[in-house]
C-alpha cells in the first residue's frame, strides 16, 4: 500500500433522519466532521408500492474523511451506536483516498487535539 495514502473515506448509509446519530458517533470517536447527502434506496427490499405507485425509501448518506489509523475505531463506534448489526438499519464501509486537498482545518484540529491530549497526560503525572 502506498505510504502517501493517509486518509480513508467512511461511507455510512442509514434511513432518512438518522444521519445525526452517525455524525455524533463519528465525532465522539475522533472524526472532525462529516457531510450528509440525501439519497434513495434501490436495494431488492427497498421497492414498495402503494396504489400501484412505486415508493423508494429515502436515505441519508454520511461521508466522513478520517485518518487511516482512526478509521477502524470510528467505524466500530458508528456501527455500535447506530445498531448497524440489525438487519435493515444501514451499512458502513470505507474506501481509501489517494489524494486530498483543502483539509488544512481538519489537520489543525487534529494537531490541537493531540497537543491537548499530551498536555492532559503530562499534567496527570
Amino acid at each position: 500500500m502506498d505510504k502517501q495514502q493517509k486518509y480513508d473515506l467512511i461511507i455510512t448509509i442509514v434511513e432518512k433522519g438518522h444521519a445525526d446519530f452517525v455524525v455524533d458517533a463519528a465525532r465522539d470517536a475522533g472524526a472532525s466532521g462529516s457531510s450528509i447527502v440525501h439519497a434513495k434506496g434501490t436495494g431488492p427490499h427497498e421497492h414498495e408500492s402503494f396504489l400501484g405507485i412505486s415508493l423508494q425509501p429515502e436515505k441519508d448518506m454520511v461521508l466522513t474523511l478520517v485518518k487511516r489509523e482512526d478509521k477502524k475505531s470510528i467505524m466500530n463506534t458508528i456501527a455500535i451506536r447506530t445498531n448497524l448489526n440489525v438487519e435493515g438499519k444501514g451499512i458502513c464501509f470505507s474506501l481509501p483516498v489517494n489524494e486530498v486537498m483543502g483539509i488544512s482545518r481538519m489537520q489543525n484540529m487534529q494537531r490541537k487535539t493531540k497537543k491537548s491530549d499530551k498536555e492532559t497526560r503530562t499534567s496527570k503525572k
